[in-house]
């Protein structure tokens, strides 16, 4: 990535391969490497386990975060699951799924499995008691199932097993190395026809590297990037609305393992739509 950025201190950077040198390393320093990933996991050991704590601070934007994603979902089980997969046994994973706020509010309601890959345990046992422990499910035998204390980088899904993986504000974790291995490892996991979709901040140009909690905040065009190097291709994106305006814009981007034949679908949101749990 060519493009300039900057850290929290304030420091520019030419280009990524300038910054990445500088925190792990210009072939990857292994001892740095895990530095960075275990400050990052460590940042968020500190963090409480509540809907607060993990959209730091901005609580208030949940409800729109799950109409967002709701919305930029529902075309997508039309488009790429014959009658939305009414039919068929639906498996998500949740990576990054801090307390279970995304499974809880959407992904249970739509997938009859879902399971969840984070790397904070007080967070991952805040979702199991969310979720199982106090008997929290939604109608028709839909459940979280497994939960997974593992970070993102070390991740390989099981074979055919997800119909979608969703990835939602934890990517900015990976270096643009394990950012590429994690897709390539977590294309097997995917059913056929099945998708990824990736939900995350957005840098207007370049990027802004966060030192206290060792993440990056990449444009739009350092993902495409990404997304290349990973062979994945961009069936459709959509931003965000109704966030506040210091925020970082947020981008949700739906992408395949494969070209699609497939437009984008006008599917619209059935009125009587599953309820939220409660």
């Amino acid at each position: 990535m060519e493009v300039g950025g900057v850290d929290s201190d304030g420091r520019e950077f030419t280009n990524a391969t300038e910054m990445w040198k500088e925190h792990i390393g210009e072939e990857g320093d292994s001892h740095k490497i895990i530095d960075w990933y275990r400050n990052g996991v460590s940042y968020w050991q500190e963090v409480d386990a509540s809907v607060d704590g993990v959209l730091g601070g901005y609580g208030d934007v949940n409800d729109a975060d799950i109409k967002g994603s709701e919305a930029f979902l529902n075309p997508l089980l039309a488009d790429f699951l014959l009658d939305r997969g009414k039919n068929r046994h639906l498996v998500a994973l949740d990576c990054g799924s801090g307390i279970g706020r995304v499974t809880k509010n959407l992904l249970v309601r739509y997938f009859n499995e879902v399971d969840l890959l984070e790397p904070v345990p007080h967070f991952l046992e805040a979702a199991r008691e969310s979720l199982v422990c106090e008997g929290v499910h939604a109608v028709d035998d839909h459940r979280a199932t497994n939960f997974y204390c593992v970070p993102l980088q070390e991740f390989t899904p099981e074979p055919g097993r997800y119909d979608v993986i969703w990835i939602q504000w934890c990517i900015g974790h990976l270096t643009d190395d394990d950012f590429v291995s994690f897709f390539k490892k977590a294309k097997a996991g995917l059913k056929p026809g099945g998708f990824f979709v990736l939900k995350e901040n957005i840098a207007r140009n370049g990027f802004v590297l966060d030192k206290e909690d060792c993440s990056i905040t990449r444009s739009d065009l350092y993902y495409k990037e990404l997304f290349q190097r990973c062979g994945l291709h961009l069936y459709q994106a959509k931003d965000q609305k109704g966030f506040p305006k210091e925020l970082f814009p947020v981008k949700m981007y739906a992408l395949t393992t494969g070209v699609s034949n497939r437009s984008p679908s006008r599917y619209k949101l059935r009125a009587n739509r599953p309820g939220v749990i409660k």
